[in-house]
C-alpha cells in the first residue's frame, strides 16, 4: 500500500470534484474572488509534479520554497509530495544571509521563490549547487507555472514508504543555529488523521485559511485538516482583522496564533451574531493569555480551544472539542492527543508529581526522526528511553491537562535559584494597566543573571515600573521580582506571533555590566 500523504489526501476529496476546494478571500484581477474546485487542485499539482519529474532530480531531492502566501504555494507542496521528493518551506521574510544558510545546509535541487527576489536569490542557489531555480508570485505569474503549464495534468502517485522523509522544517534559531526537523509521511498523516477524528473534521465544514504557510501551524494543521476532511476553504493571502470576522458568516472552523484574536478583539464586529456559524476556534504557536481567552468568550460566545505542538512533534495536546470529553481550561493546552505519549521529569528524570513543573517529553507516531544532517544533536535531544525532550517546561495537572511554563533555554537563574519568566509574566499581565509582558533574564555581576520585565501597557493607560516592582513584592519571592521594568508600545514577534526574547536579551544585554 503506498504511504505517500498525497494518497490518502486525494483519497478524502469529494466525489464532485467541480465542488469549491478554496475560494480567495481577497479579489482578483478582474475584482472577482477566484475559485479553485477539487479538480483544479488535482490537475495543478499533477502539473507540477510532472515538471519536478522532468527535471531529472535525484530520490530524496529537496524542493525549497521561499515565496508569498498563494494557492499555487499549496499547490507546490502537493505537487512535491505526489512526485515524491522533499519539501523544504521558509519564511518569504529571510534574508539574503538567511536564505545562504538554509541553503547551503539543505542543498535543494530547486528552489522556487519570488519574482522580485530571483536576481539575488537565484546567485545564492546556483552558487550553493542548486540546479533549477524557479519563480512564483502571488498574482499567479511567474516561470514555475508557465513551465508547468506544459506539462500533462495527469500524473501516477510516487510510491513512498511511511518513513520516507516528506518535508523539513527549519527551526526558528532563536537560540543558535537553526535545525531541520525531518518529517516522515507518516509523522503528518497519523498527526492529520488524530486531528481529524479529535476535532470533529466534516465534509461541510469551512476553514478560514489566514495563516503562513511556512509553519506547521498554517501548512500542516490547517490545510491537512481541510483537504483530509474534504472541506472547503476561504483563504486569505494576509490576515486583516474586520475583513475576517466578516467571513465567519460563511464559515465554521479558524484557526489563529493569539495576535490574531487580539487584533479581532478590537474590532466592533466581533459579535456572537457573527460567529453564529462558527463551531471551532483554534489557537496555537504562541501562548494564549487567560484575558484574552476570557475576552473571546464574552464577546464572541465561543470558548477557544487552545492546543500545544512543535515542528519536530507536530501537535501534542488539545484542549478536549466535545463536550464529553471535558472543558476548555484557560491557562492549559489540554491532554496528550490520541496515540501520543507526553511526560514531566525533573532534571534527575524522575516523574514529576501533578502541578510539579519539569522537563516536558513525548513519544508517538508524530515524533520525527531527527535533525537534518545532525546526528550528534538528535541524539542529545532524546532520552535513553527514546523520548523527545521538547526544550520546554511544564506542569501537567491532576486531570491529565497539560500547562506550558516556558523554554527551558529562557530559564532564568538567579542567586542559584531558579526563576520561571511564564510564571512572572502571570503575575504581571493581572496587573491593572497591563496589556502583556515578556520576562527575561540578563547577565549580572553579583547574581549571575537578573530578572527583568518588558511591559507593554494597554491602550489609554500608562505604567509605574517602580510600582509595579512594589506590588510585586507583595505577591512573590524577592528572587523573582524583575530588577528593572522597561515600557515598550509592543513586544518583537516573528510571524507566528511568539515573542522574540533572543532579540530583548541582545537589547538589555548590558544593563548591569
Amino acid at each position: 500500500m503506498n504511504a505517500n500523504l498525497f494518497a490518502a489526501l486525494q483519497g478524502a476529496f469529494p466525489a464532485d470534484l467541480d465542488a469549491t476546494a478554496i475560494e480567495c478571500a481577497d479579489a482578483g484581477a478582474q475584482g472577482q474572488a477566484l475559485i479553485y474546485s477539487w479538480r483544479d487542485l488535482d490537475r495543478s499539482s499533477a502539473m507540477l509534479a510532472n515538471l519536478l519529474l522532468s527535471l531529472d532530480l535525484a530520490p530524496g531531492s529537496r524542493i525549497a520554497a521561499q515565496t508569498d502566501k498563494s494557492v499555487e504555494a499549496l499547490m507546490l507542496y502537493l505537487a512535491v509530495l505526489r512526485a515524491g521528493y522533499v519539501y523544504l518551506p521558509l519564511n518569504p521574510a529571510y534574508q539574503a544571509a538567511e536564505l545562504e544558510y538554509f541553503i547551503r545546509d539543505a542543498e535543494p535541487a530547486v528552489l522556487v521563490c519570488a519574482g522580485s527576489n530571483f536576481g539575488w536569490a537565484s546567485k545564492l542557489a546556483f552558487l550553493a549547487g542548486t540546479t533549477y531555480v524557479f519563480t512564483l508570485n502571488e498574482d499567479r505569474s511567474g516561470s514555475l507555472l508557465e513551465r508547468a503549464a506544459c506539462m500533462s495534468d495527469t500524473h501516477r502517485i510516487a510510491e513512498r514508504s511511511a518513513d520516507d522523509l516528506a518535508a523539513i522544517l527549519y527551526t526558528s534559531g532563536t537560540t543558535g543555529r537553526s535545525k531541520g526537523a525531518m518529517l516522515s509521511h507518516a509523522n503528518l498523516l497519523s498527526n492529520a488523521r488524530t486531528l481529524k477524528d479529535l476535532w470533529g473534521w466534516r465534509a461541510d465544514d469551512v476553514l478560514i485559511h489566514a495563516l503562513p504557510i511556512f509553519h506547521v501551524h498554517g501548512l500542516f494543521v490547517a490545510s491537512h485538516g481541510a483537504l483530509l476532511a474534504g472541506a472547503k476553504m476561504i483563504w486569505f493571502a494576509k490576515f486583516e482583522a474586520r475583513a475576517v470576522i466578516g467571513r465567519f458568516a460563511e464559515a465554521t472552523v479558524f484557526m489563529g496564533v493569539p495576535t490574531l484574536y487580539v487584533r479581532m478583539l478590537g474590532e466592533p464586529a466581533l459579535t456572537p451574531a457573527a460567529c453564529a456559524s462558527m463551531r471551532l476556534f483554534i489557537s496555537g504557536s504562541a501562548p494564549l493569555l487567560l484575558d484574552t481567552f476570557v475576552d473571546w468568550q464574552r464577546r464572541s460566545g465561543h470558548t477557544i480551544l487552545e492546543r500545544y505542538g512543535m515542528s519536530e512533534t507536530l501537535m501534542l495536546t488539545s484542549n478536549p472539542y466535545r463536550v464529553l470529553d471535558g472543558d476548555r481550561v484557560g491557562g492549559t493546552v489540554g491532554p496528550a492527543l490520541p496515540g501520543v505519549a507526553v511526560r514531566v521529569h525533573d532534571e534527575a528524570g524522575r516523574a514529576c508529581a501533578p502541578g510539579e513543573i519539569g522537563a516536558i517529553e513525548v513519544r508517538g507516531p508524530n515524533v520525527f526522526s531527527g535533525y537534518w544532517r545532525m546526528p550528534e544533536k538528535t541524539q542529545e535531544e532524546f532520552t535513553a528511553d527514546g523520548w523527545f525532550k521538547t526544550g520546554d517546561v511544564g506542569l501537567c495537572d491532576a486531570n491529565g491537562y497539560f500547562a506550558i511554563v516556558g523554554r527551558s533555554k529562557d530559564l532564568i537563574i538567579s542567586g542559584g535559584f531558579n526563576v520561571y519568566p511564564a510564571e512572572i509574566e502571570g503575575f504581571l499581565n493581572e496587573l491593572d494597566g497591563v496589556a502583556e509582558s515578556a520576562v527575561i533574564g540578563v547577565p549580572h555581576a553579583d547574581f549571575g543573571e537578573a530578572v527583568v520585565a518588558v511591559l507593554v501597557a494597554k491602550p489609554g493607560q500608562s505604567l509605574d515600573g517602580a510600582a509595579l516592582i512594589s506590588t510585586l513584592k507583595r505577591q512573590i519571592a524577592g528572587f523573582k521580582v524583575p530588577k528593572q521594568v522597561f515600557v515598550v508600545n509592543e513586544l518583537p514577534r516573528n510571524a507566528m506571533g511568539k515573542v522574540q526574547k533572543k532579540l530583548l536579551r541582545e537589547q538589555h544585554g548590558g544593563l548591569f555590566s
